[in-house]
């Protein structure tokens, strides 16, 4: 899947690969991984140095989070520990990468709405997040079988239903509605 996007003038493209991980090791990914998905977003923006800085964040809902599979959740790098920022991934046109895992297959749905951002803002003001893009995708379980979910295009409305959770993690940075046009 592609998306679109346009920011400070430039076009900018999202590419989406998702697929059934039967190769753990070759995606990085232990055994517990087998089957279910991996998904990776390669960002493609001519821009260089300090403008084309750019973040992934990615929230999950799934039965088996904090809240039992009633709200979307950040979902960093967990080997990376709490973080003073929302995004899983931040760089020069960075790249998104996920292989979700579980040890049991119980019964269970899971999502993630993934958002191409741009932080923005200084020290004096506060740090803003913007966000450019999105897609969706996951995975169910079904009596010990893994269905995979595809991806699909995520918008502003996608974006906003996580704005106030994002601010209460996150209060030291401000979440813009809408995805930004230019």
């Amino acid at each position: 899947m592609d998306l679109d996007f346009l920011l400070r003038g430039l076009a900018g493209r999202i590419t989406v690969t998702y697929e059934r991980n039967d190769d753990p090791p070759l995606v990085g990914s232990g055994p517990d991984s087998a089957g279910f998905p991996w998904c990776h977003a390669s960002v493609d923006y001519p821009a260089r140095g300090y403008d084309a800085v750019l973040g992934w964040v990615q929230l999950v809902r799934s039965l088996d989070n904090v809240s039992g599979g009633r709200e979307f959740e950040i979902d960093p790098l967990a080997f990376l520990g709490d973080l003073p920022h929302p995004f899983c991934w931040i760089g020069l046109n960075p790249q998104l990468f996920d292989a979700p895992s579980r040890s049991s297959r119980l019964d269970m749905h899971w999502r993630a709405h993934s958002f191409l951002c741009v932080p923005q803002g200084s020290e004096n003001d506060g740090m803003e997040v913007q966000a450019l893009a999105g897609f969706g995708w996951g995975f169910d379980v079904r009596d010990e079988q893994i269905f995979l979910v595809p991806p699909f295009a995520a918008g502003p409305t996608e974006w906003e239903q996580h704005l106030a959770s994002l601010a209460a993690t996150f209060p030291g940075w401000r979440f813009q509605p809408g995805f930004r046009a230019a």
